[in-house]
């Protein structure tokens, strides 16, 4: 004999297993989630040469950005920020940071957001965007470290 479900348990059952492979994707993101690795001094090491050959023409060499980074050009761009403690890098969560540099701006802003800012995800491996999000971290003093640390725990 067969049983035909009714159509309100049809749709209850298919909002189970929505419900689960939504779990199972967050417990996937959680458990995929890398962290900077800027207490690694090969990854660092790593990251500040590919700093040097790909960040640095726009961020400087010491990470000081460019002159009037709060204010958009002629054209319309924000200059490239600083990465030091006087900018805002370390106000941004690692995942962030880290989709910023692979996917660009646009990723986090909307893809009518103009911006100077490439996305690297053509140039560099996920491996060398965390190297070099390593390089810049292990330049802030430990206070700002640990305060970015803390960020990433929220």
């Amino acid at each position: 004999m067969t049983r035909i479900l009714s159509r309100g348990k049809i749709i209850s059952l298919g909002i189970i297993v929505l419900l689960l492979a939504l779990v199972a994707a967050q417990i996937n993101i959680s458990s995929s989630a890398e962290r900077i690795p800027y207490q690694d001094s090969t990854r660092v090491a790593e990251g500040r040469a590919l700093y040097n050959e790909n960040c640095a023409s726009c961020h400087g060499i010491q990470l000081k950005g460019e002159p009037n980074w709060q204010k958009r050009d002629a054209d319309g761009f924000l200059p490239a920020p600083p990465h030091d403690m006087s900018g805002h890098t370390w106000h941004h969560p690692d995942k962030l940071l880290f989709t910023l540099t692979h996917s660009g701006v646009q990723a986090i802003a909307g893809p009518d957001y103009v911006s100077k800012m490439p996305a690297f995800k053509e140039q560099l491996t996920e491996h060398q965007i965390w190297s070099i999000l390593a390089y810049i971290k292990s330049t802030w003093p430990d206070e700002v470290k640990e305060r970015h640390d803390a960020l990433n725990e929220q």
